[in-house]
């Protein structure tokens, strides 16, 4: 009942301040796909065509999220290594609680072990990782890696010019294969990465090879 009661505060009274929404319901489809879509690689394309509605406007909904601070778009990180990266960016809603909500889950055991879980638990991680940089003083500066083939990092955060790899995983029993990605970044950037972690939902702190180190949610 209070995030129904939050959206349609944010809906009715907070977006209008804004940006002038003709169809409401229409914008609330848009944050319901959206949220389906959160972590994923962003094809506003697609959005637009399941919605009816033009691209540009499709962005300037999402340019109004953003500024809203109910989202955020991470782009991803460029470097001269010699792989294709990917280029499209990601989106995240910036509280799990609205992306449940949005998503139709209301059941916590279903919300975590459902399709859903591993983005619901990349959400969590990042909404962390903002709160920290936040109250720090410190400008968010986040972006993700991804090749062409599939390998990921979730969040690449920058500071004093080197990137610290994370990566958000829903199992709580860490694995030394769930720091694949982060070993692959390592090794293709050198001294341009610092030791990186996995974030897992339990309370162990578990080495997974060198220069990285499994940590709960509890301790980003």
């Amino acid at each position: 009942m209070w995030h129904a009661s939050y959206i349609q505060t944010y809906l009715e009274r907070d977006i209008r301040t804004i940006r002038q929404v003709g169809n409401l319901r229409q914008y609330q489809h848009f944050l319901q796909l959206l949220a389906a879509r959160s972590s994923e690689l962003l094809n506003l394309t697609d959005i637009s065509r399941d919605l009816g509605i033009a691209v540009n406007t499709a962005k300037a909904w999402l340019s109004t999220l953003e500024s809203t601070f109910q989202a955020i778009v991470l782009y991803p990180y460029f470097a001269n290594i010699g792989k294709r990266l990917v280029k499209t960016p990601k989106v995240y809603f910036t509280d799990t609680g609205t992306l449940c909500y949005l998503a139709g889950l209301k059941d916590p055991a279903h919300a975590g072990s459902g399709p859903m879980g591993g983005a619901i638990m990349e959400t969590a991680v990042l909404a962390e990782i903002l709160k920290t940089l936040t109250h720090r003083g410190m400008g968010p500066r986040i972006c993700f890696w991804r090749t062409a083939a599939g390998k990921e990092v979730d969040f690449l955060m920058e500071t004093g010019g080197k990137l610290v790899p994370i990566k958000a995983k829903l199992s709580a029993t860490p694995r030394l294969a769930m720091a694949a990605s982060i070993r692959e970044l390592r090794r293709d950037m050198a001294d341009a990465v610092l030791p990186g972690y996995v974030v897992h939902p339990g309370d162990v702190r578990l080495a997974l090879g060198e220069g990285v180190t499994a940590v709960g949610l509890g301790e980003v």
